[in-house]
């Protein structure tokens, strides 16, 4: 029996929250403007991505493309319409192994096990008691052996505006390395964005491997 081989995840109907129609709106702008450019975060991650990989939040799915180049095998899962359209036809147009969904990534349950589970930009989006579910799930989806890699803004960001109303997560600058403890950390690193209206994105970014 094939382990990697799962039930494509059924979408989930459930009418978008603010910060989902905020990333909706920009994903369209973004393949209007033909942007299939990786991001810093994405260009990162890309080498540590190998076998069954899950990606969480996959936005326009640039990463999940390119790892699907690389011969792994891809679920990505988005709250954006818009950006799992424009995934699915460019995994259909070069016959990529990549399962795509519109999923509410806030409820979702991960099912069976991944070498690779990657959740960029996303856990901030969800209340503090909901990003920290999400997160031990993500971790306990990760084979022995497998990778993580985990994104997310944390204290210190002072642009807002794609937040929903229903709450957000901030996580203190350290509290992602140790919600990883007892992973061997392969990457940690702090960076800071300028942003609109002289605000500005904090983000920290955590690869590491679980063991075996």
């Amino acid at each position: 029996m094939n382990r990697h081989r799962r039930a494509a995840p059924e979408r989930q109907a459930r009418e978008p929250n603010a910060s989902v129609r905020f990333f909706d709106a920009q994903f369209r702008r973004q393949i209007a403007a033909h942007e299939e450019q990786l991001n810093p975060f994405e260009t990162a991650a890309l080498p540590h991505l190998r076998g069954a990989v899950l990606d969480l939040g996959c936005g326009l799915g640039n990463l999940a493309l390119a790892a699907a180049r690389r011969s792994c095998r891809v679920t990505a899962l988005d709250g954006s319409a818009a950006a799992i359209a424009h995934l699915r036809a460019a995994a259909q147009r070069e016959a990529l192994p990549i399962q795509t969904a519109e999923a509410e990534l806030s409820t979702y349950r991960i099912g069976g096990e991944f070498d690779t589970v990657v959740c960029i930009g996303l856990l901030m989006f969800f209340d503090r008691p909901t990003a920290l579910r999400q997160l031990a799930a993500l971790q306990a989806a990760v084979r022995p052996g497998g990778t993580a890699v985990v994104n997310v803004l944390i204290e210190g960001t002072t642009y807002l505006d794609m937040f929903a109303p229903e709450g957000h997560c901030l996580f203190a600058p350290g509290e992602l390395r140790e919600h990883f403890a007892g992973w061997e950390l392969l990457q940690f690193e702090r960076q800071s964005f300028d942003a609109p209206g002289g605000t500005v994105k904090v983000f920290a970014t955590l690869i590491a491997r679980k063991s075996e």
